[in-house]
C-alpha cells in the first residue's frame, strides 16, 4: 500500500512540477529508465518466487541506473556512445523480457 501511495504521489508531483532534465543529462535518461525497469521486473519476479529482499531491490534499482549511465558516459568519452547505448539497452532488454516471461509463467501456472 505504501509503494502504491508513493507511486501516486510521484506521478502527481511530476505532472504538477514538470521537472526538466538538464540538456547534458538527456542522453542518459532513457538508459536510466530502462535500467530501472530491469530492477522493477526483477523485483516483481522475486516477489512471485518468494525471495524478495528490499535491500537488494533498492541497491539493484540505483546501481543498475548508475552503472548503465557510466557505461554510456564512458562510450561518449571514447566516441562510441551510440554503440554502447545500444548494447546496454539490448542487455537490459533481454533481462526485462526474461523476467517478464518468468512472471508470466508463474502467473499462468498458479
Amino acid at each position: 500500500m505504501i509503494a502504491a501511495l508513493g507511486l501516486l504521489v510521484g506521478i502527481v508531483a511530476g505532472v504538477l512540477l514538470r521537472p526538466e532534465v538538464p540538456l547534458a543529462l538527456q542522453p542518459y535518461l532513457p538508459i536510466a529508465v530502462v535500467a530501472a525497469l530491469d530492477a522493477v521486473f526483477g523485483g516483481l519476479r522475486a516477489v512471485l518466487d518468494g525471495i524478495f529482499d528490499d535491500r537488494v531491490f533498492v541497491t539493484s534499482f540505483a546501481s543498475n541506473a548508475v552503472v548503465a549511465g557510466l557505461i554510456v558516459y564512458l562510450g561518449d568519452q571514447l566516441g562510441v556512445g551510440a554503440q554502447l547505448s545500444t548494447g546496454v539497452v539490448v542487455v537490459l532488454g533481454v533481462r526485462i523480457f526474461s523476467n517478464a516471461a518468468s512472471i508470466r509463467r508463474h502467473l499462468l501456472s498458479a
